[in-house]
């Protein structure tokens, strides 16, 4: 098998040069194999506040030139340990969620039946549930760690069913997760009732709040969070506003007294043993943003998920 081709020599190419693809790795046409693809969902019509999360996948893409081959922190070259690709655009209908849900679907279960894992680039978080659908089809009930202010897990708005607030109430109903090791980490904020919290534990959801990573610190929430999880396949969904808006104002339901980019990075670094099969990060508004704070964190994000995934590619061989 051939090494794996990295990112574009910025010795020799200028960062703020050339197309900007992920992390400025190759595109997937110019690879023989794809072991990880970054992909983006430009898609925001499940939102129920701030449009925008359409021209995330482009600001993470931009805002990913900086990142560097070698991730100290996890003692891993992830370009050089799998071959990670730019896997371009799922393009979806931006009039129809149903529409855009099939073929985010359809799109997913492509690179899964090859073998690639992915790390979504979003758009709002209704792709997660046609994600999530990709991945069952293939390994059953999937575990999964959900990084928001927000439960998501309303039933609907407006009297849809499919949107950013709703998609892990569809997975439950849909059996696509498994119950006995789901946690939502970050949450904070008014909700509309008790109830709301209520029916997130029917659910089977574990809830970590923003103030219990500040309270009990994020060596002690890793590994609580591993234990619950265990060795199953695991998803992890990340929506940019578990970020105080101080470390993320580019989003479009905005919550204070959230995580800092730092505690969030280092509860992802303590999933490294974990089975991880894929990911999301999702809800970077650019319009929202300032000197690219909020597209800055979520490119960090999808790099250290980029790594676990690429840790776990080394350990399978």
């Amino acid at each position: 098998m051939s090494a794996p081709i990295g990112p574009t020599d910025s010795s020799l190419v200028p960062r703020f040069a050339g197309p900007a693809t992920f992390a400025r790795l190759p595109r997937i046409d110019q690879v023989e194999r794809a072991d990880i693809a970054v992909v983006g969902v430009p898609f925001d019509s499940g939102v129920s506040y701030r449009p925008g999360a359409r021209f995330g996948p482009s600001a993470i893409r931009e805002a990913s030139r900086l990142l560097r081959p070698y991730h100290p922190g996890l003692d891993v070259s992830p370009f050089a340990t799998a071959q990670v690709v730019d896997g371009g655009d799922i393009a979806v209908n931006p009039f129809s969620i149903g529409d855009a849900v099939e073929t985010i679907d359809e799109a997913a279960s492509r690179f899964v039946q090859a073998g690639t894992r992915l790390v979504t680039l979003g758009g709002d978080h209704t792709i997660a549930l046609p994600l999530l659908r990709s991945l069952y089809r293939e390994h059953g009930p999937i575990a999964m760690l959900h990084f928001d202010a927000h439960l998501d897990t309303w039933d609907t708005y407006f009297g849809e069913p499919y949107t950013h607030g709703t998609p892990f109430r569809r997975a439950v109903e849909e059996g696509i997760l498994d119950t006995e090791a789901i946690s939502h980490v970050g949450t904070r904020g008014p909700l509309y009732g008790k109830k709301d919290l209520e029916d997130d534990r029917r659910f089977g959801f574990g809830i970590v709040t923003s103030a219990d990573v500040m309270r009990k610190g994020v060596d002690e929430i890793a590994d609580a969070l591993r234990r619950r999880i265990g060795d199953r396949p695991l998803y992890v969904s990340v929506d940019i506003d578990v970020l105080d808006p101080a470390h993320a104002p580019g989003t479009g339901t905005p919550e204070a007294g959230g995580l800092t980019s730092r505690e969030l990075l280092e509860i992802l670094r303590g999933l490294s043993d974990c089975n991880l099969m894929g990911a999301d990060v999702v809800e970077v508004a650019p319009a929202y943003d300032h000197a690219q704070i909020t597209s800055t964190a979520a490119s960090h994000v999808a790099y250290d998920l980029v790594s676990v995934l690429a840790l776990n590619h080394a350990r399978k061989g």
